[in-house]
């Protein structure tokens, strides 16, 4: 019987080599953090089991007889988005150079996933930030070998490099119930399929969906031990909608993806600063938000007028340049798009 959650295959991978509190010769090296949030419930079996709000375990790989070992640090937020308070825990100075996030998403409640999706990154990333920012007065190049660490998943020469902005931590954005999701509507599954491939190349990340089938645990059992234990990456990739999708960082592209699915006369009546807005707005669309009164509201600091700085207002224009770029790069049907001012 496979597990039931991305969190007990992540504990399991860790009894199964015997290695959680153990003990053993050689000497402790190499520490890895993963942290799992995303859909309250978002399990890939019914029925769902109980979270405690931080949840945290870990384990130690030995690579050899009295050779150093690997420690991984597994922590999972439970709540979904009702406890984003608690993700400054495991995110500090100390874990930040090897930490990854796995966002899971709920596929079969379609209607949540963007605002659950959002909420969560936006909260991180602000975290991350301000963490990033604390360490660069102390450690400069760690910072700057991080960020160059996040830009190695996009090849040098690829005609996206100009138009993504990579999450500052290696993401993984993991579509869980795809059992249920696999007898949505044609044209519901296109719709989230192209959006999450979206979001997850205009964050460098990585993207797959899972279900209690034996084979699609497999997959995810190895991109865990990648993260946590530095395991060769999967060089796979599977981008049909009809199949679940398993696409690694920097393998897609948007020509590929292609623009955001909504008929051209419709496209330009949708007004959005960035790209990333435009695709919301064409998914909400399609699945307006249901439980967004339940969610907690994210402050945008870059439109109060007290927050006004040369520096962020630089940064916008830049944005507002890169999002023109984007458009000419994509279809046709961009040049509908009229940017509000």
């Amino acid at each position: 019987m496979p597990h039931e959650t991305l969190w007990e295959i992540a504990k399991a991978e860790v009894e199964k080599r015997g290695i959680n509190g153990s003990e053993g010769d050689g000497a402790e090296i190499g520490e890895k953090s993963v942290f799992f949030i995303g859909s309250k419930n978002g399990v890939i079996d019914e029925p769902p089991k109980p979270t405690l709000a931080l949840e945290y375990t870990y384990g130690r790989r030995a690579k050899g007889h009295n050779t150093p070992k690997d420690i991984a640090h597994f922590w999972e937020l439970g709540g979904g988005t009702s406890l984003l308070d608690l993700i400054s825990v495991p995110i500090t100075s100390d874990t930040l150079r090897t930490f990854s996030l796995v966002l899971v998403l709920d596929l079969s409640k379609p209607n949540d996933l963007w605002p659950t999706m959002e909420n969560l990154l936006q909260a991180t990333k602000s975290h991350v930030d301000k963490v990033i920012m604390k360490l660069g007065k102390t450690n400069p190049k760690a910072v700057s070998e991080m960020r160059q660490k996040i830009w190695n998943n996009m090849q040098k020469d690829h005609p996206d490099r100009e138009l993504i902005d990579p999450f500052p931590v290696p993401l993984v954005i993991i579509g869980s119930k795809y059992d249920i999701f696999q007898d949505f509507e044609s044209e519901k599954r296109k719709v989230i399929c192209k959006t999450l491939r979206f979001v997850a190349h205009y964050y460098g990340a990585s993207l797959m969906f899972t279900s209690k089938s034996e084979a699609l645990l497999l997959k995810i059992r190895g991109v865990i031990n990648q993260l946590a234990f530095g395991i060769d990456k999967s060089k796979s990739i599977c981008v049909d909608q009809n199949k679940p999708l398993f696409i690694t960082a920097g393998l897609d592209s948007f020509s590929q993806i292609g623009s955001p699915p909504v008929p051209e006369n419709d496209i330009g009546k949708l007004h959005a600063h960035s790209p990333m807005e435009l695709w919301k707005k064409v998914y909400e669309k399609l699945f307006p938000p249901k439980s967004i009164n339940t969610l907690k509201n994210i402050k945008d600091p870059a439109r109060d007028p007290q927050y006004a700085e040369s520096e962020v207002d630089e940064m916008r224009i830049q944005k507002d340049q890169e999002l023109e770029q984007y458009k000419r790069s994509s279809s046709k049907s961009w040049k509908q798009i009229e940017l509000d001012s």
